[in-house]
């Protein structure tokens, strides 16, 4: 109905100056083609007109519904939830002879994580006496044992600095989750607005990039473990290679000849 009104109003539009113009004679003739490209211009407003109206209907039909979700009663979704624990503190050690309280404080909190490993294990000491008489493949199995021997040193020592710091964090990061869960359970319509419940997206991903970040540095420091023991192993089999490869030469130089020994034996 709407499109034949306006159809009639086009056509009285054009046809009725016409008529009246052209009884003075002014020459003015009707035109079909510019007449229906004019409907065609009418009838695509018509249609982008009915389509942003479809759009809004459906973005006030969606808000409706993210309103009605947000301002839900709590009660709807606090059964589902569940607790989860955080990194407590370690328990303190016995301290039996007084180099281990140390070890159990850079647990958990990373300070002074190399001091407090080292009074709890073994000291270090220096070259080996007689090192430098040594033959050289003799030095290399010493220098590689030696190595070994720092080098997990030091990764032990920062694993544990990082490992406790992560700790030491952690009631922090999980008094941040709790703040976050409970913005989320309120009931207050202020904690549920669009702008609200952005920030907290915000805030719940940066929780996951941090704790993923954690995830990666333990990884990292299980993987320099690994590397510091298969050092460990390769050096065992190297040396028994080198063992392997002076044996012939060495029992060459000190066994005693054989020449004549059956001969020998038949006296």
């Amino acid at each position: 109905m709407r499109t034949r009104f306006l159809i009639t109003i086009l056509l009285l539009s054009v046809t009725v100056p016409v008529a009246a113009k052209a009884q003075f004679g002014s020459g003015i003739v009707y035109d079909p083609t510019q007449a229906a490209h004019a409907l065609q211009q009418i009838e695509q407003g018509q249609n982008i007109f009915t389509n942003s109206v479809k759009l809004a209907d459906n973005a006030i039909a969606t808000y409706n519904v993210v309103h009605q979700m947000s301002m839900a009663p709590s009660s709807l979704y606090q059964p589902y939830l569940s607790p989860w624990s955080y990194w407590a503190k370690l328990n303190q050690a016995a301290n039996t002879y007084g180099n281990s309280q140390s070890w159990m404080n850079s647990a958990n909190t990373g300070s002074n994580a190399s001091a407090a490993y080292q009074q709890a294990s073994v000291p270090r000491t220096g070259q080996v006496a007689g090192y430098g008489n040594l033959s050289l493949a003799g030095q290399q199995q010493i220098a590689a044992h030696g190595a070994t021997v720092d080098l997990n040193d030091s990764v032990s020592a920062s694993n544990l600095q990082t490992l406790g710091t992560i700790r030491a964090n952690a009631q922090q990061r999980q008094t941040a989750i709790t703040a976050l869960q409970s913005q989320t359970q309120s009931s207050d319509p202020a904690q549920h607005t669009e702008l609200a419940t952005l920030q907290r997206i915000n805030q719940a991903l940066i929780l996951q990039l941090q704790q993923q970040q954690e995830a990666n540095q333990i990884a990292q420091a299980y993987t320099l473990q690994q590397i510091v023991v298969q050092k460990q192993q390769q050096d065992v089999m190297k040396i028994g290679f080198q063992q392997a490869s002076q044996f012939q030469t060495g029992y060459t130089a000190v066994a005693p000849s054989s020449s004549g020994a059956a001969a020998a034996m038949r006296y």
